[in-house]
């Protein structure tokens, strides 16, 4: 080999090092700037006191309103009341509930995951209307049935309630902690309950004592992250608190941005405390777990047999399959039936069921061009997600670039940020920055936004699946030439294929489903059903909105069943 050749070689290699460095340098830039631009303008903008478009003015009056309107302090306060409650009440029961599926011998096990995988993906506000129709003081079915056989003379029953808002939420918040606990406690070690038996102890008491402490991670990870859904709910609050003048952040925030004229500065520092809040209890997560080991796979004489209930094993599942049907077949069952009623929640009206409902939506040409905004944003969110996700999983997990331990933290931020809040961060974001002004009010602005959202769960999921994958197919890409993106493109990107389908579904049902996110960005040529639908009901009319949130649950709910066939499963790692 000539000196030259040997020469030739090295500088080769360095400048295709080079570039690879430089395009991870790139993606970096562009991650941190989806992610932090909002979050650094939606601070920066607390102070800023002036209106869009004029002089800049700075100063305090926007914090000062932000705690001096009238309600806020009791907002702040409801949130936190709302929050708490829900989430102690479900990461009691919702342990409980994995723990039975997951662990013990109960029949039909796959049948009630799946019921709790598909009431974690449910839209909040279609759930609501139809316990509206079963709940309500006025014409609730249930409060209906309990007068009519003489238990009681009034209304027991009040979904317009603190508690009334606890229990919508319940179905959702269950479903998160059994769908991600149930893979933890599956792959836990059989053996740490055998030994526990062998010294006495029963079921119960093995699961307090043994089992929880050892699941603390993934319990810890269900409570953040239902916690951060807790902090971000707003339809639901919107629907049955504000009628009874029970507002949390999220909706005062709303009404402020709404006002006439907005009043931009108080919501930003409203936002900017609740985010200060969210980053604090995800920091400590991620510097729970990282200080600690919780193995419970080993190679020595890994067990998975069930333990065994006995005589409680059909009660036990009889107890699982009510709460299952509960959250998600019932209101269901009677979202579909209101849609067929020509009153809402009137049964004894005469002739109370039509089939009108249905023919006017589907000849509604503002239901049709919502409906295509919706599909658009889904599909656009989706495609976009899985090319934009898969890349940055691939250098956080194959590469060795310098960078990467920051992109991952990045990458995981978006989970942090209620939807509310990064729909406030991107509106200023949208209505400061000139390159997005062409595309202000279209869906292009809806798929950035849920793109920005999505991107923990799509980057969490397929990093989950890449460290799962051997470097012997890449070591001999490279040695036959090929640079990281030519070794993405060419071997990775197939291997990752089927877990790459359930993150562009989840990002379609994400898209389909969201309200708090888009609510302050999407217009009258943008709105997506689930904005179509939010206002409907908060303008009563109740028998336009159920058709379209039977729409919207039909499409989730294909979508969700495509994902679990796909073996789709939200993966707990930080």
């Amino acid at each position: 080999m000539s000196i030259p050749e040997t020469l030739e070689r090295p500088l080769s290699f360095s400048l295709r090092l080079n570039w690879q460095s430089l395009l991870m340098t790139l993606m970096l830039l562009l991650v941190a700037f989806l992610v932090l631009t909002p979050l650094v303008l939606l601070v920066f903008n607390s102070f800023q006191v002036a209106r869009p478009g004029a002089p800049i003015v700075y100063g305090l009056q926007g914090w000062r309103k932000a705690f001096t309107t009238p309600g806020i302090l009791d907002a702040m306060a409801n949130t936190f009341k709302l929050a708490i409650t829900r989430q102690l009440i479900a990461l009691i029961s919702g342990t409980f509930l994995a723990w039975l599926v997951a662990r013990t011998d109960i029949p039909f096990k796959r049948t009630l995951e799946l019921l709790f995988w598909l009431s974690f993906f449910l839209p909040a506000l279609p759930i609501t209307m139809g316990w509206i129709l079963l709940l309500d003081p006025k014409y609730g079915l249930l409060n209906q049935w309990l007068i009519d056989l003489g238990l009681t003379t009034q209304p027991l029953f009040n979904i317009y309630s603190f508690w009334g808002i606890v229990w919508v939420h319940l179905g959702g918040t269950l479903g998160i902690k059994v769908m991600l606990l149930t893979p933890a406690f599956q792959n836990l070690d059989a053996a740490l309950e055998e030994s526990s038996r062998i010294a006495g102890a029963g079921a119960l008491r093995t699961l307090v004592r043994i089992i929880v402490p050892v699941m603390m991670p993934a319990v810890l990870v269900t409570t953040i992250l239902g916690l951060i859904r807790s902090l971000e709910a707003f339809e639901i609050e919107l629907i049955l608190g504000v009628p009874i003048s029970l507002h949390v952040y999220s909706t005062k925030i709303h009404e402020l941005v709404t006002w006439e004229p907005p009043q931009f500065p108080p919501a930003m520092a409203l936002s900017t405390l609740f985010l200060t809040v969210l980053l604090l209890l995800v920091i400590f997560q991620r510097f729970y777990l990282g200080k600690r080991s919780y193995t419970t796979i080993t190679g020595r004489g890994f067990s998975v047999r069930p333990t065994l209930l006995g005589r409680w094993r059909y009660p036990a599942f009889a107890l699982v399959l009510f709460v299952a049907l509960a959250i998600t077949v019932i209101p269901t069952a009677l979202l579909v039936m209101g849609t067929f009623m020509k009153l809402f929640g009137f049964f004894n009206v005469p002739e109370p069921w039509t089939l009108d409902n249905w023919r006017q939506a589907l000849k509604d040409p503002v239901l049709l061009r919502s409906l295509w905004n919706t599909v658009a944003t889904g599909l656009g969110a989706g495609v976009i997600g899985v090319l934009f996700y898969s890349l940055i999983a691939y250098v956080i997990v194959k590469s060795r670039f310098a960078g990467k331990a920051l992109l991952d933290f990045l990458s995981w931020m978006p989970w942090s940020i209620p939807g509310i809040l990064l729909g406030v961060a991107l509106l200023w974001t949208f209505l400061q920055t000139r390159i997005f002004l062409p595309i202000y009010g279209t869906i292009y602005i809806l798929i950035i936004a849920m793109v920005i959202k999505s991107m923990p769960f799509g980057v969490q999921l397929t990093k989950s699946v890449l460290v799962q994958l051997g470097n012997d197919l890449e070591e001999a890409s490279r040695i036959c030439g090929g640079g990281w993106l030519y070794t993405y493109r060419r071997v990775v990107f197939p291997l990752l294929l089927p877990a790459l389908i359930t993150v562009a579904l989840v990002g379609f049902i994400s898209a389909a489903r969201d309200i708090s996110t888009v609510v302050l960005l999407g217009t009258g040529r943008s709105r997506t059903l689930s904005l179509l639908m939010l206002d409907f009901t908060a303008g009563a009319e109740f028998e336009k909105a159920t058709v379209i949130a039977v729409i919207i649950v039909a499409l989730v709910v294909v979508a969700a069943l495509v994902t679990r066939a796909l073996g789709g499963q939200i993966s707990l790692r930080g």
